[in-house]
């Protein structure tokens, strides 16, 4: 008898046909505001850092917070990979600060680069282990913290949140206007 192992890695483009990673991320914030899941990434760091303190939502919202954002990550990989032929930069004006978020001026030109930095720092796995350990701390009361620097993939996942938005408001503008 064959042995059936199940398959549990949920995906936000299961259906069989291949998408790019611009349809993945707009499958994305399709399912997740980007001030809730800043909002959210937010309150699962600082839950995870603090001793004696863990995340009041539910565990099934997490999980699939954190299910969405490993797809997310994947995504923006993906997209990184594709879109190093065509140049996203575009001519815009100039952000005030509030606009630009945690966001360089030179990231806000052109959003791929955040993308490419997250991606020449950390690999996919590393980012998957990033937000599992971010999970598990989160969810319960422990006497030991997490033993690698945590802030630097924090900061990559929240500059990506941002970059994905703006890249898919962009691409919003240009359909609209032709």
């Amino acid at each position: 008898m064959k042995k059936i192992k199940p398959h549990f890695e949920p995906r936000l483009w299961e259906g069989g046909k291949k998408r790019s990673g611009l349809q993945l991320m707009e499958t994305f914030f399709r399912f997740n505001d980007l001030v809730a899941s800043k909002d959210r990434l937010n309150s699962i760091m600082s839950c995870a850092v603090k001793r004696n303190t863990w995340i009041k939502e539910d565990p099934s919202v997490i999980f699939q917070f954190h299910q969405s954002m490993r797809s997310f990550v994947r995504a923006g990989y993906f997209m990184m990979l594709k879109e190093k032929k065509r140049d996203a930069n575009t001519e815009q004006e100039n952000a005030s600060p509030l606009v630009l978020g945690l966001l360089s001026e030179k990231e806000y030109q052109n959003p791929l680069l955040v993308f490419r930095k997250a991606f020449k720092e950390y690999s996919i796995k590393e980012f998957d282990y990033f937000m599992s350990g971010m999970v598990y701390f989160s969810l319960g009361v422990y006497d030991h913290l997490p033993e690698r620097n945590i802030v630097i993939p924090y900061i990559h996942l929240l500059k990506m949140l941002d970059a994905a938005h703006l890249i898919l408001e962009r691409k919003g503008k240009k359909i609209s206007t032709t």
